[in-house]
This record gives structure tokens, C-alpha cells and sequence, in this order.
């Protein structure tokens, strides 16, 4: 609302009068004031207006603007509550007359009367704000229109063809018809090197302050902040302070007023415009700065664009230069490549005339007639030396002077023999020439043929041999020949070289394949017969490949690819089956030994032809390697128990075939045989997984005692597994030293003193605890680690009796292979040597079957050892053989009675007689006696009774892992 106050003596006038010279509306509300104020009771008058756009009211009351509103709402007078405020509305111009009334006045009275008067002037107050809109929409409309004009003009500037200065002079006057912009400049900022350049400065006090800076060089300028903070400034020096977040730096004459704009890209100033005024009543006003940010946009527009237009004609100017220089280098290139591809087909037809199959003359009349399609070839020859090199002939020779033949002649001085001795090309014309003949090098006869104005010859070279040579001359002054026809002509050259020594091969292999022809069908009729011989030789050789020599059967890689078919062929047929029955002939080792290997082989040809005989096609019997053989048998199936039906009944007939007593070498043999049975299916994938399982069960059937059968299962398969794991970790067991002994005492069995100590093999298993021998000896013995878990006790137990002061000794058990290894003795007394155990305080106990293989070998060893000192032991006697005559034979220290005997002391039998006897034989040959597994006070007693002096077993102490107990 705007509060519209008039002084309250205004001069009288008739009111329609003045109404109607009102020109705005100020002055139609001056009169309703008026005419108002003239009224008795009205002290004071106000018209409140919506739309009046003159300056701030004073303060109104909020009593007096309920007043008015309610007044025009409801379109009708109204008066407030105590009567001192009176409102009358104006419908059509929005606007309310209030009146302060004093107490006399008569409201009613003065709303009649200037009902007339106010409707006229609320009428004619409508109409000059609907004029005054117009004329400034109109005024605008004209500033749109001036500002878009420079737009425009901006804009048809960056593609005009102006340089930069010209258009920069012109945006710079487009500026100043918008505003005064006497002093006007624009500044660029360059982002990759943080740079200000000025590319336009104009300014009538001072001079351009720089082309271009660094931008840090004008921080704190009113530039800077511009371009720094991105945001306009507006304002004198004073004004400028107060805007700017730092210090303020001025840069030339101070100026009056100063107004500078960013120019935004993307919320980053790229550039600023900046005008500024040095005439005081010359100043900026906001508008002002609108319609400058709005230009510098588009002025920034422009310059980038002029930028780019202009890069881009130095561009295109460059790249069209570049063009031209490419395309002058293709159209050159293009005539080298269609000169190349002329020459390349020149060459290639040259090749092909070489295998044509056409006469001399032909021959040479097509080569000159390619090297006319590349050269001026009217007058062409090609001359070659003989063969004994002292003659040329002219096999074609064209000369436009009429010649088309040219004898052949001696060698002598012409240009032709001049290339040919210095085997390289001549390009020479008349005067050249004549040179030459008065140096002497050449000599012409002029009789023959008129001198040439230019002649060209090129040698005709195969490798280091020179054919010939091939010429061009011309007669013309005007018609020669340059560098580039030499080389030329001497590539084709070559390639006529290369075919006239095709053609001279050609010729020399036509006579060859005639001979050869001839030598060819004598040696067809050698190679049928050689052929023939050969097949026969090669089907014997297939035979014996795939069978055995011996039995004549299939052999082991037969039977390998027979498999291999027959698995593919199942893993087609899920529901199908076949068997292997793997069989190794037992004891067949007796017999070869006992009767002979020809014997052996006799009774392997017999074994073959009765396991033939147990067969039907398709199954195979194969002889696998020595003793075993296999039998295949392709389809068969398995019952309600799980037995193949057919694998079965053929395991039984040949159990029951084989043990038919078989005569060979004149002795009556009952063989017999074990058999192990595998079932295969879909899901074995090699032939060798099907030979491992049957061979598993043959295995079974072996240690279940021969002469059987049995088919394998996963507990096989499992078995087999677990002594391979029980291997490896034996493996593991030496490599982290988990074998170690464990040491029983051996005592006086009067007063049980300990006299020595036997070392007893332990594993420390990680996962199973303590293992004792018979839990894995069977395995060692079998993976060959045996000797190595041997050795290895025999180290630790010599080094930890070798720590005990005492003079007990220390009782190892050796195996019977030991002995009968040449160096044992010697191994043994270097490792007492090494551990420092004397020998004296060591025995080792040997068992009877020791004593039995190969005994003088084994005496002699025993006989070192006690020459040293090392007493030796018979282990478990009363147990073997039990033989007496060894006893005296052999140097035995100590017989060791087996725990057998002592078991059944204490019962009612002949036990303690055998031990009363055995104790008189030691006695008699000097012996110690050790009884073994005194187990209860009732045995020792009796043993001593008996007079044994020695024994060991759990009476006394079970074995442990520590070193001998010290004896006392």
C-alpha cells in the first residue's frame, strides 16, 4: 500500500476541471485529496492504492488498512467503530480515500457528496495506469529489442570476417550504445597457465597496463577479485572496499564510478569486462550491471567462437597444405606402384614363358614384346655366349633399320663384349661411345650397322655365370634412354636370365626323365617284389607286437587296447558289463628252478593252451609278464549276490582245468593257480584301473592261501589304500625322526641286577600314538624302508648307551639280510666308532633262520664281528630248527630261550625238562642263557631252581623311551 498525503489548504477549483487536466496519477489523486480535504470535519485525507508505484508510505496504522480492506471487500463505505475513520472504496482502480473525522464531521453527508466526484476520478485514475503500463511495456519492449539487436550483432561479429581487434573494436561499441562504456576492457584468463592476457584495452587516461600477466601478479586488484571470486563489483573506491574479502589494490588512475563482470563458463570465470567512469554524475546502476553479465556471456560466446573459427581456418589452411604434399606423394606413389605393377607382370609373364611350351623363336619374340609394353624397344637384340666362351650368338635381333637377323661372330671389342667383361650395365650415347673408341675399350664397325645416338645393355647373369647380354639402342637424337630404363631393363634382365636357364633345365630334365623313365620301370618290377616281401614282414611284426613269443597268446598291450575299446564302449552302454580275471600261476618259480627254464617255458605253453580252452569268442586270454595271465571276457552281468555270472563259472573251470596233473620234462605236475576277478562298467575310465583292481584281488587270493579265487571290492580298494598311506607316512616317519627304541632290561635272576638292555623298535605315530612292530614292519619290509628304519635304531641306540658309564651291555636284533650284505660288518663297527660305544658292550641277536641261508657267508661275518669284540646271540631258540650242530659251529656268546617255554612252566608238562637241557647244552659249549617273557615271581624262582642265571620280561620292566638304566 502507498500513503498518498497532500497538504490540507489546497486551493478550490472546480474539481471537473482539474480532473480532466490530471495527465497522471499522481495528479488525479492530488485532486480527490483535494476536494476531500475541502469538506467540513475532514482533518486529514490518504488514499491507500495497490498499485500505486510511487515511493515508500509512512507508517500506517493497522486499525486504518483493516478499515480499507474491509471497505473493498465489501465494495461499500465504511466507517470505524468510534467514527473518527471513514474508508470509500474505488472499485474499478483498487485504491480507498480514508478520512480522519473529527467529531462535527457528518460521514454519511460527505459520502454522498463526493460520490460523483470520486466515481469520475476512479475512472480516470484506471486509464492512466493502464496508460502508464503501456508506455512501459513499450519502453521495454524497445530496450529488448536494443539489447537483442546487440546480440545479434554479437553474435554475427565471431563469423564475420574480422581479425580479433576489429571485432573486439565493434562489441566494444555495441557495449557503448547500451551504456556508457567510454572506458571499456576485457580480460581473458588461461586455465593451463594461470594467466591473464588483455586482448582489447580502451581508456582515456591510461595506457594498456599489460599484454599478459600471471594471474597472481594483479591479486588484490578489483580485476582479480572478478576473475577469483567469479561474482560482479559495482561501486567507487569506498563501495569497492566494502565488497571485496581482502585488501584492495587500485591499478591506474582512480576511477569515479567502477563496474566489473565475470565471464562464466560452467560456474568458472574465464574472463572479465570491465567499464569504469571518470566523471563524477556519470555513475552505474544495477541494471546496468544485469545487462552487463547478460553481455558477457555471450560476448565470452563470441570470443571462443571467433577463437575456434579462427583455429579452425589455420587448421584447415595447414591441413589442406599437408593434403596437397600427400597427394602430390600418392600420385607419385601411384605412378612408381602402376610402373611396379607394369614391371611386375612384365617379370611374371617372363616366368611363365619359361614352362611355355613354344619354340625358340617364339620364345624370344614374346620377350620382346613385354619389354616393349616398358621401354622403347623398336631396335632390341639379345646375343649369348657359346659354350666354350668364345663366341656370341644373336638368337633375335630386331633393328628398325631393316634388320631382323644378325650372324653370329667371334668374340671381339663391341659394346656387347664390353658389358659382358665387366659384367655390369651401359648406358651410353654417340659421344660417350666415341669416347670409349678412342680410349680403346670398344671398336664399332660402322660397316655393319649405323652408329647409335644412345645404347643401353644389361648382362644377362645366372648366379656367377653370364648367359648373355640384352640390348636397346635408338637412332633418334631425341628418342634415349635414362637411369631409371637401366634399372629397368635390368630387372628384366634378371628374370630373362633366370628363364633362359629354366628353359636350358628344361631341356636337360626332359633327357634325364627319359632315362629315367626307362631306370623306373626296371626298379617298379624290383619294388613290387621288395613291397610284397615287405607286407609279409610287416604283418609277422604285427603279430609278434601285440603276442607273446612264448605262448603265442595276446600280450599285455593287446590286452591294453582291447580294454580301452571295450571301456569306450561301456561308457555307451551304462547297463553293460565285462570281467578280467587276472591269474598268476603258483609256485611257478619251484618249478623253473627245480627243472629248468625250458621246462618252464614247456609248462607255460601248456598252462596258455588249457586257459584257451576255458574261453569263448570274443574273450581273450592274454600272458601278462612271467607267471600271470589275463583272461577278458566282454559281456557278462551280475547276479541277486553281486558274482558276475559269467567271470564266476570261468574262474571255476579253470581252477578245476589247471589242476589236472600236467607231465613236463618226465615229471607229473598238479598245478593249481590264483585268481583275482574285476567287474567292469561305465565308471572305470582307464584299462590300468581295471588291471589295479583285479590285480588287488589276486592279491587276496594269494595270502588267503592259493588256488581260489576272489573278486574285488572297496574294501580291497581301501586296503590297498591304507597300506600305501601307511608307506607314505612311514616315508614321513624317518624324514622327521619319529622312530626311536625303546630299551627292556635284562637281569640277574638271583638278585635282579641289571647286566644289559634289549632295543625294541617304537613309531611316535602323530596321529595314532605309539605303533609297535607288527602294526607296520609288514609294510617296511615290503617298501624296501626296512634297512633304513634298521640303521636308523641301530644309530640311536649305540648313541644312547654309549652316554651310560656302566659295563651292561646293549642287545640289538639283526635281520637275516643284514648278514648278507658284504660291507655289514664294517657299516656296523664304523658306526660304533662314530657313536663311541665300545665294541664289547654291544650284542646282536640273530634268529636260527639267520643262521640257515647261505651259513658260511654268515659265519664269516659273525666271526669279524667277535674278532672285534661284538658277542652275538641266538634269538628265540627252541622255536626253528632247532638244530645242535650250528651251535658249535657258529660263535654264538648267548642262547635266548623263546617265551614259549616259559608260558607253560607252571603247568604239569615236559617245559621245564626242555629248559633243563637246553641250560646243560649251554653250559657245556660256554654259553650265557637269557629265558625270555618272565612274566611272574613263580617263573623266576623256578628258573633259578632250573639254574637259569639270566632273563628278561615284564616282570622286570616293560620296554621305555629313555636311555639303559645304569647298571648297579
Amino acid at each position: 500500500m502507498s500513503d498518498v498525503a497532500l497538504p490540507a489548504s489546497v486551493a478550490a477549483t472546480d474539481w471537473r476541471e482539474r480532473l480532466l487536466d490530471a495527465t497522471t496519477t499522481r495528479d488525479v489523486i492530488a485532486v480527490v485529496v483535494d476536494l476531500a480535504q475541502q469538506l467540513p470535519g475532514v482533518r486529514q485525507v490518504r488514499v491507500l492504492w495497490e498499485l500505486d508505484p510511487g515511493d515508500l508510505p509512512a507508517a500506517i496504522d493497522a486499525d486504518t488498512l483493516r478499515l480499507a480492506d474491509d471497505a473493498m471487500a465489501a465494495g461499500a463505505p465504511r466507517t470505524s467503530a468510534r467514527g473518527d475513520l471513514l474508508a470509500l472504496p474505488l472499485q474499478t482502480s483498487t485504491a480507498v480515500v480514508v478520512m480522519d473525522l473529527g467529531s462535527d464531521a457528518d460521514a454519511a453527508g460527505i459520502t454522498d457528496t463526493l460520490r460523483l466526484p470520486l466515481r469520475v476520478a476512479d475512472r480516470k485514475l484506471h486509464d492512466r495506469v493502464r496508460l502508464e503500463e503501456l508506455e512501459g511495456a513499450v519502453r521495454r519492449l524497445r530496450r529488448s529489442e536494443q539489447l537483442q539487436g546487440a546480440l545479434f550483432a554479437i553474435s554475427d561479429l565471431s563469423g564475420s570476417d574480422h581479425d580479433m581487434t576489429e571485432m573486439l573494436r565493434s562489441i566494444h561499441g555495441i557495449v557503448g550504445r547500451l551504456m556508457y562504456a567510454e572506458n571499456f576492457f576485457i580480460v581473458l584468463r588461461n586455465l593451463a597457465r594461470d594467466t591473464v592476457h588483455i586482448p582489447y584495452f580502451a581508456d582515456v587516461l591510461d595506457p594498456c597496463p599489460f599484454e599478459e600477466a600471471s594471474l597472481e601478479s594483479i591479486k588484490h586488484s578489483c580485476t582479480w577479485y572478478v576473475i577469483n571470486d567469479a561474482s560482479p563489483l559495482r561501486g567507487n573506491t569506498g563501495q569497492l572496499h566494502k565488497q571485496v574479502s581482502g585488501p584492495l589494490l587500485t591499478v591506474g588512475t582512480e576511477s569515479h564510478d567502477w563496474l566489473g563482470v565475470p565471464m562464466l563458463r560452467d560456474g568458472e570465470a574465464l574472463g572479465a569486462i570491465v567499464v569504469q567512469s571518470y566523471q563524477p554524475g556519470i555513475d552505474f546502476t544495477a541494471a546496468d550491471q544485469t545487462l552487463l553479465e547478460f553481455v558477457a556471456s555471450h560476448i565470452l560466446t563470441a570470443l571462443e567462437r571467433k577463437r575456434s573459427t579462427d583455429l579452425l581456418e589455420h587448421n584447415v589452411k595447414l591441413r589442406t597444405r599437408q593434403l596437397a604434399e600427400a597427394n602430390l606423394g600418392l600420385q607419385q606413389e601411384v605412378a612408381e606402384r602402376q610402373r611396379a605393377e607394369r614391371l611386375q607382370a612384365a617379370l611374371f609373364q617372363i616366368a611363365q614363358l619359361a614352362t611355355a611350351d613354344i619354340d625358340e623363336d617364339r620364345f624370344y619374340a614374346s620377350i620382346h614384346g613385354i619389354v616393349d609394353q616398358l621401354l622403347n624397344a623398336e631396335n632390341f637384340y639379345i646375343a649369348l655366349l657359346s659354350d666354350d666362351r668364345t663366341a656370341l650368338s644373336f638368337p633375335y635381333y630386331i633393328d628398325k633399320q631393316g634388320r631382323k637377323h644378325h650372324e653370329g661372330r667371334r668374340l671381339a671389342s663391341g659394346l656387347s663384349e664390353y658389358v659382358l667383361r665387366h659384367r655390369t650395365p651401359l648406358l651410353v650415347h654417340n659421344r660417350e661411345i666415341e669416347a670409349l673408341e678412342q680410349s680403346g675399350e670398344v671398336a664399332r664397325d660402322h660397316r655393319r650397322s649405323p652408329p647409335a645416338e644412345c645404347w643401353l645393355g644389361v648382362p644377362l647373369l645366372s648366379g656367377d655365370e653370364v648367359l648373355g647380354i640384352v640390348a636397346l639402342q635408338s637412332y633418334d637424337p631425341h628418342s634415349g634412354y635414362g637411369q631409371a630404363d637401366q634399372e629397368l631393363l635390368a630387372f628384366v634382365a634378371l628374370q630373362i636370365a633366370t628363364s633362359l636357364h629354366r628353359r636350358r633345365s628344361a631341356q636337360f630334365l626332359l633327357q634325364a626323365y627319359n632315362q629315367l623313365e626307362e631306370r623306373v620301370a626296371e626298379r617298379t618290377a624290383e619294388l613290387r617284389e621288395q613291397i610284397h616281401e615287405r607286407e609279409q614282414v610287416q604283418h609277422q611284426l604285427r603279430h609278434e607286437v601285440m603276442h607273446d613269443a612264448l605262448t603265442g597268446l595276446p600280450n599285455r598291450g593287446q590286452l591294453h587296447d582291447r580294454l580301452e575299446q571295450l571301456l569306450a564302449r561301456l561308457h555307451a552302454q551304462p547297463e553293460s558289463r565285462c570281467a578280467l580275471l587276472y591269474l598268476d600261476v603258483d609256485r611257478f618259480k619251484v618249478i623253473n628252478d627245480s627243472l629248468g627254464h625250458l621246462a618252464g617255458d614247456d609248462f607255460l605253453r601248456q598252462i596258455g593252451r588249457r586257459l584257451q580252452s576255458c574261453v569263448r569268442d570274443p574273450d581273450l586270454v592274454a600272458r601278462v609278464s612271467g607267471d600271470e595271465f589275463a583272461i577278458l571276457i566282454e559281456n557278462d552281468s551280475v547276479d541277486e549276490r553281486g558274482l558276475p555270472t559269467v567271470a564266476s563259472a570261468v574262474a571255476e573251470r579253470v581252477l578245476q582245468r589247471l589242476s589236472a596233473p600236467l607231465r613236463v620234462a618226465s615229471r607229473l605236475l598238479d598245478p593249481s593257480a590264483s585268481i583275482g576277478v574285476a567287474v567292469g562298467d561305465g565308471s572305470y575310465l582307464r584299462a590300468d584301473d581295471l588291471i589295479r583292481d583285479a590285480d588287488t584281488a589276486l592279491y587276496r587270493a594269494k595270502s588267503l592261501g592259493r588256488k581260489r579265487w576272489e573278486l574285488f571290492d572297496d574294501s580291497l580298494q581301501r586296503s590297498a589304500v591304507d597300506v600305501l598311506t601307511l608307506e607314505i607316512e612311514l616315508r614321513q616317519a624317518l624324514q622327521y625322526d619319529q622312530l626311536e627304541p625303546w630299551f627292556q632290561p635284562i637281569v640277574r635272576l638271583a638278585d635282579g641286577a641289571v647286566v644289559g638292555h634289549e632295543a625294541l623298535l617304537r613309531w611316535n605315530h602323530p596321529q595314532r600314538g605309539v605303533l609297535r612292530p607288527g602294526e607296520f614292519l609288514h609294510v617296511a619290509e615290503d617298501s624296501g624302508l626296512i634297512e633304513a628304519i634298521d640303521w636308523r635304531i641301530f644309530k640311536r641306540s649305540c648313541a644312547l648307551k654309549a652316554q651310560c658309564s656302566d659295563d651292561g651291555y646293549l642287545s640289538i636284533n639283526v635281520a637275516p639280510r643284514h648278514l648278507l650284505r658284504d660291507n655289514f660288518a664294517t657299516r656296523l663297527l664304523g658306526l660304533l666308532e662314530r657313536t663311541g660305544l665300545a665294541p664289547e658292550h654291544l650284542l646282536i641277536e640273530v634268529t636260527e633262520g639267520s643262521l640257515l641261508d647261505e651259513p658260511d657267508r654268515v659265519r664269516a661275518v659273525l666271526e669279524q664281528l667277535q674278532a672285534h669284540g661284538i658277542g652275538v646271540a641266538l634269538d628265540d631258540f627252541g622255536t626253528g630248527y632247532s638244530s645242535l650242530s650250528y651251535l658249535h659251529t657258529f660263535p654264538l656268546r648267548v642262547l635266548k630261550i623263546d617265551r614259549t617255554f616259559l608260558a607253560a612252566l607252571d603247568q604239569q608238562d615236559n617245559s621245564g625238562a626242555v629248559i633243563a637241557a637246553v641250560l646243560a647244552l649251554a653250559r657245556a659249549l660256554g654259553m650265557d642263557v637269557v629265558a625270555e617273557g618272565i612274566e611272574t615271581e613263580t617263573q623266576r624262582r623256578a628258573l633259578i631252581e632250573l639254574g637259569c642265571e639270566f632273563g628278561q620280561g615284564y616282570l622286570f620292566g616293560y620296554p621305555a623311551p629313555r636311555s639303559p638304566i645304569p647298571t648297579t
